[in-house]
C-alpha cells in the first residue's frame, strides 16, 4: 500500500468515526424535559425524537396512523407492520409536533423517499417488526427536534427496568377516543420468560422482542395508534430506545404485557442503511429482576399495535395501528386495494 493510499484509507476511517461521534453528541438529549409522569399529556420538547406518521394522498391528509423516532437527520425508525398496507411514499412525517390539531410552532415535516421493512418480517408471526424510513430531505435539529439514542448490541433491559412509551394512540382498549396531545406513560420491562408464559398458545415471543407492562395490575400500556413509536429508558442524561411498539393483547390488560421489537438486535441492519451518518448506539445494561414480574396464562387470541396513556383494560386486540385505519373513508380503502393489488 502506498503512503497516499494509506492516508486515504485513514481519512475514510476517521470520517466514519467522526460521523458516529457527532451523532452521539446530540442523540437522546431532551433539553426541555422536566419530570415525566405516566399516562398524561406530554409538553413541547420533552420527546424531541417523536415522529407522527400521517397518511397523505392527492393533497389530502388522512391523519396520524403510526409513530416513529428520528434516529439521524435523514432516517426514521418505525414498525414494519405500519407499511404492510401503505407505502411510505404516501406518508408525511411530522417532527416537533405536540398536538394533532391547532398550532405546533416548532414543527416541520418531510415526505419519505422509501421505506425498508426488515427482510425477515412476516405479518403472520410479527417477528422482526421493524422498519426504516428514509426522508426526502434532511431535517435540522433544534431543542424540539433531535435524534434518539438507540440501544447498542448486547444491551440488557432486565425485568423491572423503568421504561417510557409515547404516542397518540387510543386512550382505552376497544374505544375510539384518540388524544390530541402526545401522551407519555411509564411502565416496567417484563422479562421474556414471563412474557412468553403470558402469550403461550397465542403468540411466540422471540429474542427479537422485549415486553413491558404492569402484569397482574394493568392500567398502563401502549394501544392502537402507537405502533412504530418508541419505548425508552434513561441512562444518565441520555434517553435510549429499547423497543419499537409492535403488538399486544388488548391494551393495559393485566394478563398481557405490550410487545416491542428489541432495538439492540438490529444494530448491524440499521447501520447497513444509514452509512456514515450513523445513529448514536449506546449500550444499556441492567439485570434487575423483580419478583413481582410474574404472569398467569389465559385464553383469547389476536394482536394489537400500541398507543400510550393510562387506560382501563377491556376487549380483545389487533395491530395497534390498524384500528385507526378503519376510521378512514371507503374511498381510501378502495385506493389502498388499488395500490397493493
Amino acid at each position: 500500500m502506498t503512503f497516499n493510499s494509506a492516508l486515504s484509507v485513514a481519512g475514510i476511517i476517521l470520517l466514519s468515526i467522526a460521523g458516529s461521534l457527532c451523532q452521539l453528541d446530540v442523540c437522546g438529549r431532551a433539553p426541555l424535559s422536566n419530570r415525566i409522569v405516566g399516562g398524561k399529556n406530554a409538553t413541547a420538547g420533552v420527546w424531541p425524537w417523536q415522529v407522527s406518521i400521517h397518511l397523505s394522498f392527492l393533497g389530502t391528509d388522512y391523519g396520524h396512523f403510526c409513530g416513529g423516532t428520528l434516529i439521524n437527520k435523514d432516517w426514521v425508525l418505525s414498525a414494519a407492520h405500519c407499511f404492510q398496507w401503505f407505502n411510505a411514499s404516501y406518508t408525511v412525517m411530522y417532527f416537533g409536533r405536540l398536538n394533532q390539531s391547532g398550532s405546533n410552532p416548532y414543527e416541520t415535516n418531510r415526505t419519505a423517499s422509501r421505506n425498508i421493512n426488515h427482510p425477515n418480517f412476516t405479518i403472520s408471526n410479527l417477528d422482526n417488526d421493524i422498519a426504516l424510513i428514509q426522508l426526502s430531505s434532511s431535517v435540522t435539529f433544534s431543542d424540539y427536534i433531535k435524534p434518539v439514542c438507540l440501544a447498542a448490541a448486547g444491551s440488557v433491559f432486565g425485568g423491572g427496568t423503568e421504561s417510557w412509551v409515547t404516542g397518540w394512540g387510543k386512550l382505552q382498549s376497544g374505544g375510539t377516543q384518540l388524544p390530541d396531545t402526545l401522551q407519555e406513560v411509564m411502565i416496567p420491562v417484563v422479562n421474556n420468560s414471563a412474557c412468553a408464559n403470558a402469550y403461550k398458545g397465542i403468540r411466540n415471543i422471540t429474542s427479537n422482542m422485549i415486553c413491558a407492562g404492569l402484569l397482574n395490575q394493568g392500567g398502563k400500556d401502549s394501544c392502537q395508534g402507537d405502533s412504530g413509536g418508541p419505548m425508552l429508558s434513561k441512562k444518565g442524561s441520555l434517553w435510549i430506545q429499547s423497543g419499537v411498539v409492535s403488538f399486544g393483547q388488548g391494551c393495559a390488560d393485566p394478563k398481557y404485557p405490550g410487545v416491542y421489537s428489541r432495538v439492540s438486535q438490529y444494530q448491524d441492519w440499521i447501520k447497513s442503511y444509514t452509512g456514515s451518518n450513523l445513529p448514536g448506539f449506546v449500550e444499556f445494561n441492567t439485570d434487575i429482576q423483580y419478583s413481582t414480574m410474574t404472569t398467569t396464562t389465559t385464553t383469547t387470541t389476536t394482536t394489537t399495535a400500541t398507543a400510550t396513556a393510562t387506560t382501563t383494560a377491556t376487549s380483545n386486540s389487533n395491530f395497534r395501528s390498524v384500528p385507526k385505519l378503519l376510521l378512514f373513508n371507503l374511498s381510501l380503502i378502495s385506493f389502498s386495494l388499488f395500490l397493493f393489488s
